[in-house]
């Protein structure tokens, strides 16, 4: 779960559910919509289910976890991965869809305007951390590469990119609330 927090993607905690609902959904969709709209205004456990899908939802952040996709995967698995990729994109909006048709909210929390600022604002902080770790992982992959070679060429030493990568987790993961 770190990890898919770290990219921005936070998988484990809202992958499926959009196509678990649509396809209840689709088997008799006015009847179910209404049944689970009024489970989400009648019973706490499911409120608080949807709740926290939107919740990680809307720390999603498809930009910078294409970012980590595109920079960080080896160029012989991209091919393979794209369509993976593809998957994960079209499942984030089928759920995103699912969860504010089920909430009637026009945008993600916006049932919880103070809860939607704050991520808002973390969201804007966050991003510029992501971008500068792509880059420290990517500069200690090379360097590891460089260093199997017996070659050394790095304006940094492995150490400095270190503690600059964690550096970045830790300030990824204090800006997420939450790090799995």
């Amino acid at each position: 779960m770190f990890s898919w927090t770290q990219s921005r993607f936070l998988l484990p905690s809202w992958y499926g559910v959009g196509t678990a609902l649509k396809n209840f959904l689709d088997e008799h969709p006015e009847e179910h919509l209404k049944l689970l709209q009024y489970f989400y205004l009648k019973w706490p456990f499911f409120k608080m289910a949807i709740s926290k899908v939107e919740m990680t939802l809307s720390k999603v952040d498809l930009q910078i976890a294409g970012h980590y996709v595109r920079e960080l995967t080896l160029p012989e698995d991209r091919e393979r991965f794209e369509p993976v990729y593809e998957q994960i994109v079209n499942e984030y909006y089928l759920t995103r869809e699912m969860v504010m048709t089920i909430t009637g909210h026009k945008r993600l929390l916006d049932g919880d305007p103070e809860l939607q600022r704050s991520v808002q604002l973390r969201n804007g902080t966050i991003v510029p951390l992501g971008f500068l770790q792509v880059s420290l992982l990517k500069r200690l992959r090379q360097h590891k590469t460089l260093a199997a070679a017996g070659v050394v060429r790095s304006r940094y030493s492995k150490g400095e990119l270190l503690r600059g990568a964690l550096l970045t987790i830790n300030g990824i993961a204090a800006g997420m609330r939450n790090t799995g």
